[in-house]
C-alpha cells in the first residue's frame, strides 16, 4: 500500500512513480510481441521505424497481467478509492520511440483527452474532451517495458500542473474543453513549473493525476524505448462536491479550486 506521504505527494505533485510494479519478465515477454507486430528486430537498427511506432491496446494475457499485480491494485485503491476503478482488460496503446532526433506528434505540452463531444471525430483524438469530472478518466499511467534513462526519451512531466489544468477547467463545467484549446490554455500557463522525467528500469510505473500536464520528447540514447500509457477507467464518476470521503484523484482537484 502507499503511505501517507506516497499519497500526499501524488495530490500536490501529480504523480508518483512505483518502482517493480510489474515483473521485468513480462516487459521482456510483451516487448517481444510487439517487436513481431512491428516486423522488426531488436538487433537490426536497420528494421526500426522512426522517429516512432504506436500500437494500440493488446488483450493478451501478459499484458493484462502487467495492469493487475497486487502492487499496482493496491496503489488504484489508495488513489481512487477501493471499488472505484475498472480493471484493465488490455493494455496500451504503446508509443516506442527509436533513435534519432526527429520530433513526433505527442512531444508537444498536453493533457490526454478522455470522452468525445459532440462535434468530436473518432479519428481526431485532439477533438475529444476533458472535463472537470475527469469523465472516463481516473488515472493516466505510464507503463515502462524499457529501461529509460533521461536519454532514452522519458515522459516529461510538469509537477502541480494538475491544479492549474483543474482551474481551466471548473469555469466551463461538464461541457470541458476540447485537447487543442486546453493545449493552448495550459501550456503557457504552467510553462513555469519544474519538469520531472518518467525514467526508471522496465516494469516501473507512473501514476498520474488525469491533469497532468506532460509531453514526449525524442529519443537520444542508443535503443528504443518501449511505453504503454493506458488509462484508468473509473467504475463510476469522480466526485468534486457533496459528502466525502473523496479519494485523493478529487481531493487533488478540490484543493486545486477551493
Amino acid at each position: 500500500m502507499l503511505d501517507d506521504v506516497q499519497v500526499a505527494s501524488f495530490i500536490d505533485n501529480g504523480y508518483i512513480h512505483i518502482p517493480d510494479a510489474f515483473p521485468r519478465a513480462l516487459a521482456a515477454e510483451c516487448r517481444t510481441i510487439i517487436w513481431q507486430d512491428l516486423n522488426a528486430s531488436p538487433d537490426d537498427p536497420g528494421s526500426w521505424p522512426t522517429p516512432a511506432a504506436f500500437r494500440p491496446d493488446y488483450p493478451s494475457t501478459p499484458f493484462v497481467s502487467a495492469a493487475a499485480t497486487p502492487r499496482l491494485c493496491s496503489a488504484y485503491d489508495a488513489l481512487v478509492g477501493p471499488g472505484r476503478w475498472a480493471p484493465r482488460r488490455s493494455l496500451g496503446g504503446f508509443v516506442i520511440r527509436f533513435p534519432g532526433q526527429e520530433t513526433a506528434v505527442l512531444d508537444g505540452w498536453h493533457v490526454d483527452a478522455s470522452f468525445p463531444g459532440p462535434d468530436s471525430s473518432p479519428t481526431d483524438y485532439l477533438s475529444w474532451r476533458i472535463n472537470i469530472h475527469s469523465k472516463n478518466r481516473a488515472l493516466l499511467m505510464l507503463f515502462l517495458f524499457s529501461d529509460t534513462g533521461e536519454r532514452e526519451a522519458p515522459t516529461r512531466l510538469r509537477v502541480g500542473s494538475h491544479k492549474e489544468v483543474a482551474r481551466i477547467l471548473e469555469p466551463v463545467g461538464d461541457a470541458g474543453l476540447d485537447a487543442r484549446e486546453l493545449a493552448a490554455r495550459a501550456d503557457p500557463a504552467t510553462a513555469d513549473l519544474p519538469t520531472a522525467h518518467a525514467t526508471g528500469r522496465a516494469g516501473d510505473v507512473y501514476l498520474c493525476h488525469p491533469f497532468l500536464v506532460h509531453a514526449g520528447q525524442p529519443n537520444r540514447g542508443s535503443h528504443p524505448r518501449f511505453l504503454a500509457q493506458p488509462n484508468l477507467e473509473p467504475a463510476q464518476p469522480l466526485r468534486i462536491t457533496g459528502p466525502g470521503p473523496f479519494s485523493a484523484v478529487e481531493t487533488a482537484i478540490r484543493a486545486a479550486i477551493g
